[in-house]
Formats: structure tokens, sequence, C-alpha cells
């Protein structure tokens, strides 16, 4: 905490004015609480506020020569904005103190000075600094935390995985719409081995930069662990039991990760709570994938994550989403919910991944019109072509 003095400048070409300040005020002084500095006209005072730029409050006079008090009150803005002028002005000057209010001055004092009058307005004054500076701060600090997340975003955004190159096997497409300047939702894809392709989705509790940063961590430890172990529940246990060591913040993160087998179409597949995805298949009918009935991750280390398996033929669409979009809510308050995005579905089969992921956003976007986004939107939409054969 700052327990400096408060420097306040005085102006007038009056002499005496500098001894009865200085006596009227001579206990605060020697307390260290306040501080003033003197000049005789407004020249001066502009010196004056170059050689001192704490100064925080002028008590300046109208009526001085080589420089007068609304010229120095047109002046301080350049010296500094923040600069709080009280005006001193004689005989009542009515059209002289309205210039000075209207040329920003923070009030004003007729002479002959009442000194407990000037005591009021300079404690006035001086409280309306203390919020001023205590505005411009938390302005500044959320400045700053702006600046850390606009960082923290582009950090997030940066990990988003490669589009896969064009191939006859499959089509994966994916977006996430954060709902703040980062979001707690993760997206990815990546081939484990040369037949089977990783496709991955979460929603991690919480907003802000520790749910972004609990996604990046999820990621990374998700792709180490499909290095050494052959199961998507493996992987989940590993990184669940990650995840819960430590974890003081109580995040968790609900996770759907499944490991596609481009040779035959099958699917192996471990939901740690997540929402159940969607097949389209190329009858226009929709299917869940079944639950697994894991726990989500983060919260219970030793948990044993199970696997089960989908059989996804030429033609069929895998839809990955998050509850952003199932529970993205219109100014009515109703819930976009699964069987809309069921109905929808219905009328994409045999459409290109791309399509059928856009059209799901925007769906989800005119369902909820003018309502502020209160989650993130994510969505992954993989399209299986031709399986390949092994060798």
């Amino acid at each position: 905490m700052d327990n400096s003095p408060v420097r306040v400048l005085v102006v007038d070409d009056e002499e005496d004015l500098e001894l009865l300040v200085r006596q009227k005020f001579r206990r605060r002084i020697r307390r260290g609480e306040l501080e003033f500095l003197f000049a005789h006209n407004g020249k001066e005072a502009l010196e004056q506020l170059l050689e001192n730029p704490d100064v925080r409050l002028v008590l300046s006079d109208i009526n001085m020569p080589v420089m007068d008090g609304l010229t120095l009150l047109n002046q301080l803005s350049e010296v500094d904005q923040d600069i709080q002028a009280v005006i001193v002005s004689a005989y009542g000057d009515m059209d002289n103190i309205r210039i000075a209010m209207n040329r920003g001055a923070f009030d004003f004092l007729t002479k002959p000075i009442d000194f407990n009058d000037l005591e009021i307005t300079i404690e006035k004054a001086l409280r309306h600094i203390h919020e001023m500076q205590t505005a411009l701060e938390a302005r500044d600090n959320l400045v700053a935390i702006r600046q850390e997340l606009d960082v923290a975003r582009q950090v997030q955004m940066s990990v988003r995985p490669k589009e896969l190159p064009e191939n006859r096997i499959c089509e994966v497409n994916a977006e996430i719409i954060p709902a703040k300047e980062i979001g707690g939702d993760l997206y990815d894809y990546f081939y484990i081995d040369e037949f089977h392709l990783g496709l991955v989705i979460a929603d991690v509790s919480g907003k802000g930069v520790p749910a972004a940063l609990f996604t990046l961590l999820t990621r990374a430890l998700l792709r180490a662990a499909t290095k050494n172990h052959s199961s998507p529940a493996e992987c989940l246990n590993l990184v669940n039991d990650l995840l819960s060591e430590d974890n003081e913040t109580c995040i968790f993160v609900t996770l759907f990760f499944g490991s596609l087998d481009i040779t035959n179409g099958v699917m192996s597949y471990s939901n740690a709570g997540h929402n159940l995805p969607r097949v389209l298949r190329v009858d226009s009918s929709v299917v869940e994938v079944p639950s697994t009935n894991n726990l989500v991750l983060g919260v219970l280390k030793g948990h044993q994550y199970s696997n089960d398996q989908i059989q996804l033929d030429p033609g069929d669409t895998l839809i990955l989403y998050t509850d952003g979009i199932s529970e993205a809510e219109n100014s009515l308050e109703e819930e976009f919910g699964e069987a809309r995005l069921d109905e929808k579905l219905t009328g994409l089969a045999g459409m290109r991944a791309d399509i059928v992921l856009q059209d799901v956003i925007d769906s989800v976007r005119e369902f909820a019109g003018d309502a502020p986004q209160s989650d993130d939107i994510t969505c992954l939409v993989a399209r299986m072509h031709d399986p390949v054969k092994s060798p």
C-alpha cells in the first residue's frame, strides 16, 4: 500500500496564501498525509507539474499574471488527463466559474477562501481521485486479463488437429465455437497407427483459463497414452489416474474416445460420461452409440474403464457433440435437445461431413436466435467411405 503523501499544487499570485495553507494543514503535513507545492501563475504551475508528475490535484486562482487559471485549465489535460482541478474565483464570478466547469474543473471555491470549506473540498476531490485511480487500475487489470485470455485462446486454437488429407477412407470435419474468449471443450482426431483413426470429443467442467489448461492437458495425455495402450479403455485408465492426482480444483472432464479401424469400419470406444454420439446410417436412420457406463475423468483414481464396439458401414456418418448443442436455449429457455438433433440429422444422410457439420451448427444457432450463448458449441463429424484392405 502506498503511504506517500498526496501532493497538491496551489497556484495563486497572492504571496501570503502559501503561509495560510501551510498553517491550516500543518498537522496533516507533519503526519505525511499531504504535501503542498506552490506556483504564482499558470506557467510556473506547468513547470511544477513537469517536475512533479505525481501531483493529482491542482487548486488554482483564475486571475493571475503571465497565464491565468482558465488557460492553465486548458493545458492540464495535455500534461495528465488524470489531474483534477479546483478553481478559485474572486467575488463570486459565476461567468468564469461556469467556463471553468465546462473546461473540466472538478469543483470551485470563492474568495475570500473559507479554509474549512477548502479542507472539505480537498477531501472530496481526493476521494474522487482515489475512486478514479481504482477504476483505472480495474480497467488496466481487465485489459491485462483480456490480453492473457487472447494469448490463451491463440494457444488453445493452435493445437487443433490439422485437416486429414483427402482420402477414400473417411472424411472428418469439426468445429468449436467458444461461449467466452476461451472454452472448455475439446475435439481431436489423429492416426493412432496406420490402420486406426482416433476420434475424440470432450467437455471440461468450468470455464476460463483453468478449463482451457485442463483441455490441453487432457489432449496431451490422451495422445501420449495411445502410444503404449491398445484399447480406448486402457488409455482412459491412464489419463484418468494422471488427471485425478493432486486435482485440488476438482475439475473433471467428460470424454468420448473412439478408435476406428479403417480396414473394416469397426470402432472400439470408451465413453467417460459424455453425451451419446449419433450414427447417421445411409438409410437416414439415426442411432445412439450405446453408453459404456463410465465415470467422468479426473474424479476417482483407479477407476477401470470399459470398451464397446459399433460398426460403421460405407456411407455412415458419426456425429460427436457437446452439450453446448443439445442444451442450447432460445429466448423462451427451451433447449434444442437430442430429438431436434436427430430430426435434423435424418435429412442429411449421404451428405459430406462438412455439410452435416455446418447444418447442425446452423440449426442450433437458428434455434437459439438472439439468446446469449451460454456454453461452448462443439461438434465433430466423421463420414465413412469404402474401407481399405489390410495387407
